[in-house]
């Protein structure tokens, strides 16, 4: 067991250089957004993400360390990418697409950390986990919903003018977008 706290404490320290990272990017990707529901959400994040980071500082209490990143190149990476999609002003399709990559990582990341609490008998730090493992699910749900009901159509709209090649990109990226919103069974099928 104490090779699984050592995994353990390693992905908490990670993830909580994850998070840190976040609430210095979500503020830039709000601001980039062009669709006001996208800004919203993204502003909506930012406050949830200062929770996710208290609630972390509550589970490294519980295993009695101090609350202490380890710098998450993963986040690093999807943030790069994300002020890349800014610079580049590639709309809010693209910033919907990187947002998701990272609710995806953090998904993972806490499925993990919520699954190795349960093996080491820490109930405490399951509840904590747990709620903000939810939170990034519905934060997925929303910018898949924001994307279909919205930005998608819209781009997709503007895409139909440079003609059959920019419909059928368009089609193309729809299909993506829901094939990655459905889980792996689904896709396999």
């Amino acid at each position: 067991m104490s090779n699984l706290r050592n995994s353990f404490l390693q992905e908490l320290a990670d993830l909580y250089d994850a998070e840190k990272q976040l609430l210095k990017a979500l503020p830039k990707m709000a601001k980039a957004a062009q669709h006001e529901d996208l800004r919203q959400g993204f502003e909506e994040h930012l406050q949830q993400t200062e929770e996710h980071v208290r609630r972390l500082e509550e589970v490294f209490q519980i295993f009695g360390q101090p609350a202490k990143g380890k710098k998450c190149k993963a986040m690093e990476g999807l943030v790069e990418e994300g002020k890349e999609i800014i610079e580049e002003e590639e709309g809010d399709a693209a910033l919907i697409c990187a947002a998701q990559k990272v609710e995806h990582y953090e998904i993972a990341s806490y499925g993990s950390l919520v699954a190795w609490a349960g093996l080491l008998e820490e109930e405490n730090a399951v509840e904590l986990l747990e709620q903000t493992l939810e939170e990034e699910k519905a934060t997925d749900e929303k910018l898949t919903e924001v994307a279909e009901r919205a930005i998608n159509v819209e781009e997709s709209e503007e895409g139909e003018t440079y003609g059959k090649a920019g419909k059928t990109q368009s089609s193309r990226m729809r299909q993506q977008e829901r094939a990655s919103s459905q889980p792996r069974s689904k896709r396999a099928q």
